[in-house]
Parts: C-alpha cells; sequence; structure tokens
C-alpha cells in the first residue's frame, strides 16, 4: 500500500469526540443490568434532543437468552402486538406492514421482534424513519447528535441516531438501497446489512421486495455479531475474517478528499489484522447497476404504495412513486431477468480472488440539512443521489456489508468504510470488522456535546 496511516487508536480524536458509550460485550453480566436501566431512563432524554423516536416504552421479552436485557429499538415499519407501524407516515391509512393501519391492530408481532424478544433482548421504543423509507437523508425525520447542521442519513434515521445518542445498544433498521449503512457514516455507528432473504421480513412494511433487508445499527461489530445469529437463525457465522481484501481503488480516488483519507486508514487498520490488502478497479462496474436497481426500486414502491392519496401530504414523495408507474411488467421482469442472469460474472469482475471488498460508504460528506432539503433554496437533488452512488449496487446484487466508522472529516462528522462480501459470507465480514475495531477507536467516540448521561453507560476506563 501507498499511503501511511494515521493512528487508528484516536486517544483523543481530534474533533473533539469525547469517549465514548460502552457496547454491550464489553460489560461483565453485573454491569449490563445497570446499563439497561441507564438506557431506559436515558432514552427520554435522547428524544428531547434529537427527536428519534416516535414511541417510548418498554415490550416484555424473554428473562434469558443470548441477549437477556440488552436494550434495543426498532424502525417504525415492524408489526407488534396491538401496534400497527406508521412507516413514516400517521395517519395517512398506509397499507401497513400487515394490515390496513387503520384495521384491527395485528396480533402478532413481526419476525424480527419475536426473535429478538425471544432471545432476551428488552425493547424500548420505536424509531423514526423517512416516509416510507423511501429518503436516504433523514431530513425532517431527526437531528444528528454530532451536529444539528447535517443530516442523520436515512432512512433508518432514528435507530442510528439512538444508538449514537446512547439510547440503545442496538436498533433495527432497513436496507433497500442504503438505508442502514448511510445513516450509520452519518451518525457514526456500526451497521449490517445482511444477505438478501437470510433475515425474515415477515411483519415489516414492504418498499421494494427483491431488494428489501432489514439489518441491524450498533455500537460495535462484535454486539452485532451477538445479534446477527439470533436474526439470521439459518445461517453459520464463522469467526474468521477473509484472508483476501480488495481495496477499489477508484472508488475512493472519485470520492471527496476527507472520505479518501479517511478510508485508506481504515484500510490500512484492516491490513494491520494480518488481511492481505490488494488493489483492484471496481466503480464502472458500480455505476452499471444503478439503472437497473432504480427501475426495479421505482417499479416495486410503486406497485406497493403508488395507489397513496401523496400529493397534497408529500409531493416529492408522490412524484417519486409516481415514477414507477410507468414501468411495465415487461421492462421489470427484463430488468430482474439481466441482473440476474449477470451476477455471477460481475462478481467475478468485482472481487476477483478477493473474499471481501473495501470502499467508502459515499463519496460525499455526510451533507448539510439545508442542501438535502426539497424546502430549502439550497436544495441540491443530485446531493441525493450521491449518497447511495455506492450502496446501492450492494441491494442489486443481493450482497452482505457492513458498514464501520474510519475516522471523522474536515468538519469532524464521522466517516465510514463499507465491507462488502459475496452472498452468505457475513459472519466473516463482521468477524473482520471486529478485528478492525479491536486495534482501532473510531467506533468507541461520541458527540462531544453529550457529556451528562449515565455512568453506566460509559466506555469501561473512560
Amino acid at each position: 500500500m501507498s499511503w501511511t496511516i494515521q493512528n487508528p487508536d484516536v486517544p483523543d480524536d481530534p474533533c473533539g469526540a469525547g469517549p465514548g458509550f460502552a457496547d454491550w460485550s464489553g460489560l461483565p453480566s453485573a454491569a449490563r443490568i445497570d446499563a439497561a436501566a441507564a438506557c431506559a431512563a436515558w432514552a427520554p432524554e435522547v428524544q428531547a434532543r434529537f427527536g428519534c423516536f416516535v414511541e417510548l416504552g418498554t415490550a416484555e421479552a424473554e428473562a434469558a437468552g443470548p441477549l437477556a436485557g440488552l436494550p434495543y429499538a426498532a424502525k417504525d415499519m415492524f408489526d407488534s402486538v396491538g401496534r400497527s407501524p406508521d412507516c413514516g407516515l400517521p395517519d395517512c391509512g398506509l397499507p401497513g406492514a400487515a394490515d390496513d393501519a387503520s384495521g384491527p391492530a395485528p396480533e402478532r408481532a413481526a419476525a424480527v421482534l419475536e426473535r429478538l424478544d425471544g432471545a432476551g433482548a428488552w425493547r424500548i421504543g420505536f424509531t423514526t424513519m423517512t416516509a416510507l423509507a423511501y429518503e436516504p437523508s433523514g431530513v425532517g425525520t431527526a437531528l444528528n447528535p454530532w451536529s444539528r447542521e447535517f443530516v442523520p442519513g436515512g432512512s433508518s434515521s432514528g435507530s442510528a441516531v439512538a444508538v449514537a445518542a446512547g439510547a440503545v445498544f442496538a436498533a433495527l433498521g432497513s436496507d433497500t438501497a442504503g438505508s442502514l449503512r448511510i445513516p450509520a457514516q452519518a451518525c457514526g455507528v456500526t451497521a449490517w446489512k445482511p444477505t438478501f432473504g437470510v433475515v425474515p421480513v415477515a411483519g415489516a412494511m414492504t418498499l421494494a421486495p427483491s431488494l428489501d433487508t432489514i439489518g441491524i445499527l450498533a455500537r460495535s461489530a462484535r454486539d452485532i455479531q451477538l445479534l446477527a445469529p439470533v436474526l439470521a437463525t439459518g445461517m453459520e457465522f464463522p469467526s474468521e475474517p477473509p484472508a483476501r481484501v480488495a481495496f477499489l481503488s477508484d472508488a475512493v480516488e472519485a470520492s471527496e478528499a476527507p472520505i479518501q483519507a479517511a478510508c485508506r486508514d481504515g484500510a490500512e487498520a484492516i491490513a494491520a489484522c494480518g488481511v492481505s490488502l490488494e488493489q483492484r478497479p471496481g466503480l464502472p462496474t458500480i455505476e452499471s447497476l444503478s439503472d437497473p436497481l432504480f427501475l426495479i426500486l421505482q417499479a416495486e414502491a410503486a406497485a406497493q404504495h403508488g395507489g397513496l392519496a401523496l400529493a397534497a401530504r408529500d409531493p416529492t414523495l408522490a412524484r417519486r412513486l409516481a415514477k414507477g408507474l410507468d414501468v411495465t411488467p415487461d421492462r421489470l421482469a427484463a430488468a430482474k431477468a439481466a441482473l440476474s442472469g449477470a451476477t455471477a460474472p460481475i462478481l467475478d469482475s468485482l472481487f476477483g480472488a478477493a473474499g471481501a471488498l473495501l470502499l467508502p460508504v459515499m463519496p460525499i460528506r455526510t451533507p448539510p440539512v439545508a442542501v438535502a432539503d426539497p424546502a430549502s433554496p439550497d436544495f441540491r437533488a443530485a446531493t441525493l443521489y450521491q449518497l447511495s452512488a455506492y450502496t446501492r449496487f450492494v441491494n442489486a446484487l443481493g450482497l452482505p456489508a457492513v458498514a464501520v466508522p474510519a475516522g471523522f472529516d474536515d468538519r469532524g462528522m464521522p466517516v465510514a468504510l463499507q465491507i462488502v462480501g459475496r452472498p452468505g459470507t457475513d459472519g466473516p465480514l463482521l468477524a473482520l470488522a471486529a478485528a478492525m475495531q479491536a486495534r482501532t477507536g473510531w467506533h468507541r467516540r461520541r458527540p462531544s456535546d453529550i457529556t451528562d448521561f449515565p455512568s453506566p453507560l460509559a466506555q469501561r476506563g473512560s
């Protein structure tokens, strides 16, 4: 490699971030009891400051299990017993996750809630999201705890904010074109976008069934390693990271300078774990997948939600959904067939002999709210497109990915590195992310103005 890492341990980060919150994996059993109670007490204050919850209130969970006592939140797109989700559109008569939201409340929780609750995790609330999970910036859904001037990322915005601000140790989200990984960068947390189909979507709102994936935002990859086998029960999770990793140099070079610097430092930290690191091109292939991805997303989203009367309430969303109404069934089928037929050669082209790819989560720094807000005179539609420029190919191919904090930009905002694998390699990706985080401190940082959180939530030794 041709660059030099700049101290990934960052004991005192130059952006002013303080020592972070503890992760669940690092707490002894006795301390976990106090930390769980502290989360429940702290969450209302987090809500008052950042507006990341639509509802707070603890749910019943098993007293024992592999996740016993772990406080988590869920994006407001999942059925729970007696409660229909709003899916970012309260009081809209939305055809909800399972039944019409105006009809009888669900009698059964979404499969992922059943699995987490059954493993002993403690759900303390539901988090905000962009309408129908169909907007990547998160503008208007929650405030970014690193700086209110910048977007929190979407569509799983509230979940990312809740984790970043210390209200929960983990939060459920969804990812159709980047909706876990984009807010992971914006809020400085770790995210797992699973291989398509390994985590059940029953009882969850649908946006684009061919692309939708349920995943997790958490404080560390170690914590996700605890949660992943509970959510994806049919998958093995090997603890060995891939031996060989490809750094997509052209994707990095096409990114803004602070993104380049952070991702190179992150790659060096991964190389220091004993992984063989090579440089490969990949950007033309990634860009070639955007058109079929958008065609599928737009057509399927319109099929799911195109009947909603949104013109007066959310004209931007209405226009977005309208784009898919013109896609004929034949065009949709052809796009899916072409993508399916090309997947194997595309993977070979991208990965070569490597077991994982490294590239930025997004080529740009987390944008200011004014640039991403359609109501602002400074709005730039191209910025929204750029947010998912490096994430949507993962959904097009059904790949697993992990987003890990890799430093900070010139404004003190977090930057993330994306680790992408072939289908079914979720375990090695998480193992690689955990190995990187064992050597670095970027994921342990917290927003510098959050200083009054309960002491049981603090990183031990800080």
